[in-house]
């Protein structure tokens, strides 16, 4: 669908258009999450080849994910620029090598392995080191941070700052990577970093091949910049050849994926490298609401807060503070219970009950620390009755029923000319185990049938997007989008862990298993380990548009031991959503907490059990007990609340949650001692806002 330049921009925000109409020189785009990069870069592409600044051939726009390259072409594709070379690193560098290969190296280019710990457990068994399949799997991953990190064997020794092993000492480490790497070379073997390893020795040993591919690409765009490794950074520069024509895009707040190389500081630094650099900051949120946003910025500005605090402190840069751009919806839950499975059953019921208010299951999701945390959820909303997907197990396109989905709508004849795309897409599916109703039952046949569900939905959506859109084209669409594993939604609730969850989004996110131990991780030691597990927590929250909640469990089975400490990340949230923390009375200057300070145990007023979440101990009662407050004066203050909080220009849940509001027109206090006994207001809140509730009060009292 081709558009002229100007409705190429019409639509963007004015720092979006500002990005996508600069199209010449060094560009740095700093962009929040939920801010629209994905929009604002393939706008300025699709802007710059209507423009004719950009011919569409010669601009390579890279990116991490083959999913992510697939989401841009097809975006690129709908705004009139579908002759953009829009790939990960890795497939750009192989198709340079393939064909390269002949001319550069001569000969044919050895074949790609698959994995690594076949060929390791080889290498280990000639040194007769002793190894298990994880010390394995931890020296393939120790490969692949030095590779990327452009060290040899023997680099990796002079080295000081490589990460530590469990099962081997540095020195048998270099030895049996070396071993590897010799054994590859004898049965012409190459893995996945070898890919850009050997590209860019090309292009630095080769100035007849580096010529080529500078002249073939004259623009360049890299997407998630902050994840860029040094030989990653290597082969762009070689790539560039001293040119200017890059564009960045990047948010240092999500850099997640230290361990595999990754570094912020190229993004951090490009104003250095590239002193003419125009830097546009994208902080519009588009994605989460007031509250969700609120969250994620008071977990990263706590961090800026303790900088000054800490010796020798890494760098922290300034994160951008987003602004939402959406309206105001439900306040976080921050909850804690007293087991694992007493958490997910109550997520179980809390998506149930979402399900019930007209919440798509796809549009909900589940994420966790570790993939070992996945069995426990799996198993409650089993139980529950709902369908689930677990991201990273089977790929989409390699089920059964998809592949004979697409063989049979590539050989179907029950499509004619004027059917629609949609229509002939239920045509073909419908002798395959697709109907219009969804099967009530569960397990297998469900599965088949929200496979092709997800089939039907997307050529809908396409079809709806992409004026003239054929069935042909559709079957053209799922084969790219098989080669780049960029699945379609599937009916059912995401289980992910929180690595595997960026550059996904959702209505409605839990956060669970927020403990110390599990978030941040027990093995990040270091501040630079723990700050990188704030952010991972912070890509946790801003996958949520609408729905957050963030829970814990004080044990890990039923009847066990309640060792663990909710995560030190929760602290500054609890406070940002009127949670207070119990505080205990301290003698003068001994230290130690007053022998007359009693830990009081919250206990529901109307049954009497034990109080667990904050929701339910403001509340003073259980989920499943009757309201017990004066419903008219709850509701008036919520009217008086609302409108202070637009005086203040602030959400309204800052001032008091709806479970403070409930406790207030329950118990009508009338003093400060009897507001201070209110779970939820303390003596800051009670100095900001008392005065004003204790007047609401009044009024609606007397």
């Amino acid at each position: 669908m081709s558009s002229s330049p100007e409705e190429i921009l019409a639509g963007l925000d004015d720092e979006q258009r500002e990005a996508a109409s600069t199209l010449s020189g060094p560009l740095c785009i700093l962009a929040g999450a939920g801010t629209g990069k994905t929009r604002a870069i393939t706008h300025r592409i699709a802007y710059g080849v209507q423009s004719g600044v950009y011919d569409p051939h010669r601009l390579l726009a890279v990116t991490f994910t083959a999913r992510a390259a697939a989401e841009m072409r097809s975006r690129l594709t709908s705004l009139g620029a579908p002759g953009v070379q829009a790939r990960t690193f890795h497939a750009a560098a192989l198709r340079q090598l393939q064909y390269f290969w002949p001319v550069a190296i001569g000969g044919t280019i050895p074949q790609i392995l698959d994995h690594k710990v076949r060929i390791l457990a080889e290498a280990a068994k000639r040194l007769r080191l002793s190894t298990d399949r994880a010390s394995l799997r931890d020296a393939a991953s120790q490969i692949e941070w030095s590779k990327v990190t452009n060290l040899t064997p023997e680099g990796y020794l002079e080295t000081p700052d490589k990460p530590e092993l469990t099962d081997l000492d540095h020195q048998s480490f270099a030895r049996l990577y070396q071993a590897y790497e010799d054994l590859k070379h004898d049965r012409h073997l190459i893995d996945f970093e070898d890919v850009l390893l050997l590209t860019a020795g090309i292009l630095e040993d080769d100035e007849r091949v580096a010529a080529q591919v500078r002249q073939q690409y004259r623009h360049f765009v890299v997407d998630e910049y902050q994840d860029v490794s040094p030989l990653q950074q290597r082969l762009l520069e070689l790539w560039l050849g001293g040119r200017e024509e890059l564009c960045v895009v990047g948010d240092a707040a999500q850099t997640i994926y230290s361990f595999t190389g990754a570094k912020p500081d190229y993004l951090l630094n490009f104003r250095a490298r590239h002193p003419q650099a125009k830097v546009v900051k994208l902080i519009r949120d588009y994605r989460s609401t007031p509250e969700v946003v609120s969250l994620a910025n008071v977990l990263l500005g706590d961090r800026t807060r303790e900088q000054a605090r800490l010796k020798n402190p890494p760098v922290w840069p300034e994160p951008l503070e987003l602004i939402s751009q959406r309206e105001h919806g439900p306040a976080p839950e921050l909850t804690q219970h007293n087991d694992d499975d007493a958490e997910a059953g109550w997520i179980a019921t809390r998506i149930a009950e979402l399900a019930q208010e007209g919440v798509p299951l796809s549009e909900m999701a589940v994420l966790y620390r570790t993939n070992g945390q996945s069995q426990t959820f799996e198993q409650a909303l089993s139980q529950a009755g709902i369908s689930y997907q677990l991201r990273g197990s089977e790929r989409f396109f390699s089920r059964a029923e998809v592949r004979e989905a697409m063989a049979a709508l590539r050989t179907s004849s029950l499509v004619d000319d004027d059917e629609s795309v949609g229509e002939g897409v239920r045509a073909v599916l419908s002798s395959h185990g697709w109907s219009a109703q969804a099967p009530t039952t569960t397990g297998a046949v469900r599965e088949r049938w929200e496979s092709l569900a997800a089939l039907v939905a997307l050529a809908d959506q396409l079809a709806a997007e992409r004026e003239g859109f054929t069935l042909r084209d559709f079957v053209a669409e799922l084969q790219e989008r098989s080669a780049a594993q960029h699945a379609p939604t599937v009916e059912g609730v995401t289980l992910a862990s929180l690595h595997s969850a960026k550059g996904l989004e959702w209505d409605a996110v839990f956060l669970a298993g927020l403990c110390e131990g599990l978030m941040p991780i027990s093995f990040a030691q270091d501040q630079r380990a723990i700050d990188e597990e704030r952010r991972l927590l912070y890509v946790g929250i801003t996958r949520a548009r609408k729905y957050l909640s963030l829970s814990s469990a004080v044990a890990r089975h039923a009847g066990g031991r309640g060792k663990r400490t909710p995560s030190r990340f929760l602290k500054p949230l609890r406070r940002q959503l009127g949670l207070e923390e119990p505080t205990r009375k301290i003698l003068a200057s001994s230290g130690r907490p007053s022998p007359n300070a009693r830990k009081r145990t919250a206990v529901c007023a109307t049954c009497g059990e034990v109080l667990t979440s904050g929701a339910e101990i403001k509340r003073r009662r259980c989920a499943e007990c009757p309201a017990r407050y004066d419903e008219a004066l709850f509701e008036a203050l919520r009217q008086w609340r609302l409108e202070y909080s637009k005086e203040l220009e602030v959400p309204a849940f800052v001032i008091f949650t709806d479970a403070t509001l409930e406790a207030i027109a329950e118990l009508k206090p009338t003093s400060d001692d009897e507001l201070l006994g209110i779970p939820g207001i303390g003596e800051r809140k009670l100095e900001k806002h008392g005065e004003r509730l204790k007047a609401a009060l009044a009024e609606n009292l007397s």
